[in-house]
């Protein structure tokens, strides 16, 4: 018998690591793991409040008496932590709840540390979610434009994130993409006491269609204008992240994040690549969440295994860690 081989036939057979199941398994390199998500929890003003986000199944805006018994269920289930988002009851210009010892985030980080000290808190630190107008911070008229104030916003987001590690926060995210809000965001926490409390910076946050539910969720829709002066083209190469990046690690950022995951993955592998020993997050935002919900429910897709899909192209492109409204599911898939 001719045991010879063609030569043009390969010898190495790639299908040989996918053949079985436990062969598979060995040679994974990315496996979710709840303790590696955040989950966004959004809290308003208000008694017994559970109100249904349409736009995102399955999360709710939820008052602050009901947020003890969420964040039990959400340590339980062994999620890395919770991004706390604020929707006061009155709103105005300057966004003045977000720097009240009283207001709304503030109320919440307190409760939150009664009902489950051991949990890792973390706040968003912008402005939309506090302002009349829907915009990052205070505004100005400049050359005939209405337009966030970047430098009389920076002393703000101080003061906000100062307030909100006050009040119990064990990490602040500042997402409004100011220029220099990391270095003021340090000096104000390093001048309070505060030198251990991290920052987890929207390094590269991008002026992104897949917000809208978020924007729902938070009630911030800007009342006219958009974001565009802020937040960054998608157009614009890679390039210009690094750069975000860098000047966010200069200015005292410890973990940087990419906003939104899926449509940057390229950002993150570059982010990553450049930066490799920084610690990385990528947001899978609302938007990505909602579609796929959506998929699901007219039976168009799994739910499990594309998020999970989605999630793993997000590790596998270089993320640490990931911000997603998936967190409980996959948490719940990863234990099963």
């Amino acid at each position: 018998m001719d045991f010879d081989t063609p030569s043009s036939f390969p010898t190495t057979r790639m299908r040989r690591l996918r053949y079985l199941p436990a062969v598979r398994a060995l040679v994974q390199e990315v496996k979710l793991s709840a303790s590696k998500l955040i989950l966004p929890l959004f809290v308003c003003s208000g008694t017994q409040v559970r109100k249904p986000i349409v736009s995102m199944p399955g999360h709710e805006q939820i008052s602050v008496d009901q947020l003890g018994a969420e964040l039990l269920q959400i340590q339980a289930l062994g999620i890395g932590g919770v991004l706390l988002f604020g929707i006061p009851h009155k709103k105005d210009a300057k966004g003045c709840d977000s720097l009240s010892s009283d207001g709304i985030i503030q109320q919440a980080l307190r409760a939150a540390k009664k009902a489950t000290p051991e949990i890792l808190v973390i706040t968003d630190v912008c402005f939309c979610e506090y302002t009349d107008h829907g915009h990052c911070g205070v505004l100005s008229e400049s050359s005939g434009q209405t337009d966030v104030d970047n430098d009389a916003t920076l002393e703000l987001l101080a003061r906000q994130a100062v307030s909100h590690v006050e009040a119990g926060a064990d990490m602040v995210a500042p997402s409004g993409m100011m220029d220099g809000m990391v270095g003021a965001i340090r000096k104000g926490l390093d001048h309070s006491g505060y030198q251990h409390v991290p920052i987890m910076s929207y390094a590269a946050k991008y002026a992104s269609s897949f917000y809208g539910p978020f924007r729902d969720a938070v009630e911030s829709t800007p009342g006219s204008g958009d974001r565009r002066t802020h937040q960054m083209d998608p157009a614009v190469a890679a390039g210009q992240a690094l750069r975000e990046v860098a000047l966010d690690l200069a200015e005292g950022a410890d973990i940087i994040m990419i906003k939104p995951a899926l449509a940057y993955l390229d950002v993150i592998a570059q982010v990553k690549d450049r930066f490799p020993g920084v610690p990385l997050a990528a947001y899978n935002v609302s938007g990505e969440y909602s579609m796929v919900q959506a998929a699901a429910e007219r039976g168009w897709i799994d739910e499990q295994e594309v998020t999970s899909e989605m999630l793993i192209a997000m590790h596998r492109a270089g993320a640490n860690l990931v911000v997603t409204y998936a967190a409980k599911n996959v948490a719940r898939w990863t234990t099963q």
